[in-house]
């Protein structure tokens, strides 16, 4: 999963400057945080997909992945356009729209209140009121309890505000079920365990950024071997979680295959950073290893929740 850097230039083909308009069009899709986006997507197509137990409509799959894409970029302008004080102060953060000036303070505000308007509309109509009420609950998670509230007061910022980073998988399932049930429940826990072993390690490599910003990231105020610790406590909780849907009767053997493999790679990955932190070898090349490894658990997860109702059966009655 990747992009453009945040507030990267829309360059032409012919190596020229680009246009007034790219310019624009390129900050205004930076604003959003499309990174983040595409990590929320992944999580909610095979949502609908295992709901089903098969293939929703089209529609229905199209209204709720542009309502979510347009739930989680009105979060992500609002964080910007928050955060913009702190952004100046960050190298990882520095070419964001808002402090290079390509997009003033009102633009942003007004593009994520009306994409925000949007996206509950687009849920509403195209899924249902459920959907519509649950995109709305993730917004505000992100943008008031998190980034408003939290975000500079507790190292345990990103624990309780990742929480909005799982309601995609709620609003998947209430998509397509018209209600919320045990399986979207435990969906939902998987991501809210797998957030600070995702994060932890990016906040290690900048922790130098978070200071100078005065962000209580836990990277950036406590040393690499507690930090290292609470990686393992949570990458193996996340595991431990995912197998849940497997005595609940909805997981078959593709799923659990996925979920067995996938974690135990996650696993090691996080004692071997463990043990590095340890014996003091930590590098932030090899934290950021880390990172990356749980982007592709989640993904090979959620991948064989969309494979599992097609190949196999419940293991578990």
């Amino acid at each position: 999963m990747s992009s453009a850097p945040d507030g990267a230039d829309a360059a032409r083909p012919d190596g020229g400057a680009p246009s007034p308009w790219r310019r624009k069009a390129a900050a205004y899709w930076a604003l959003t945080k499309p990174r983040v986006i595409e990590l929320l997507l992944v999580t909610t197509l095979p949502t609908m997909i295992f709901a089903e137990r098969g293939l929703p409509s089209l529609t229905l799959v199209l209204a709720t992945m542009v309502g979510g894409a347009f739930a989680a970029g009105s979060s992500g302008a609002f964080n910007c356009y928050i955060d913009r004080d702190m952004d100046r102060l960050m190298n990882r953060t520095k070419k964001r729209p808002l402090v290079t000036g390509e997009l003033t303070p009102r633009e942003a505000c007004v593009f994520a209140s009306v994409l925000g308007a949007l996206a509950i509309g687009v849920l509403w109509v195209g899924a249902n009121l459920l959907a519509a009420a649950l995109g709305a609950a993730a917004m505000f998670f992100y943008v008031v309890i998190y980034t408003m509230i939290l975000k500079r007061r507790t190292e345990q910022n990103i624990i309780w505000g990742g929480i909005a980073g799982c309601f995609p998988v709620l609003i998947a399932w209430a998509a397509v079920r018209e209600t919320v049930e045990w399986p979207a429940l435990v969906l939902f826990l998987i991501i809210f365990l797998w957030t600070p072993p995702h994060y932890w390690p990016l906040s290690m490599k900048y922790r130098t950024d978070y200071q100078t910003a005065d962000v209580p990231m836990l990277g950036a105020v406590a040393t690499a071997r507690t930090v290292s610790v609470q990686v393992v406590l949570y990458a193996w909780a996340t595991v431990v979680c995912s197998l849940l849907l497997i005595p609940m009767g909805w997981a078959g053997i593709t799923y659990t295959a996925f979920a067995a493999v996938s974690g135990g790679w996650f696993i090691l990955e996080s004692h071997r950073l463990h043990r590095q932190a340890q014996d003091e070898s930590l590098t932030d090349k090899k934290a950021m290893k880390v990172f990356h490894l749980s982007i592709m658990y989640l993904t090979l997860l959620f991948v064989g929740l969309a494979l599992d109702p097609f190949i196999g059966s419940p293991l578990m009655g």
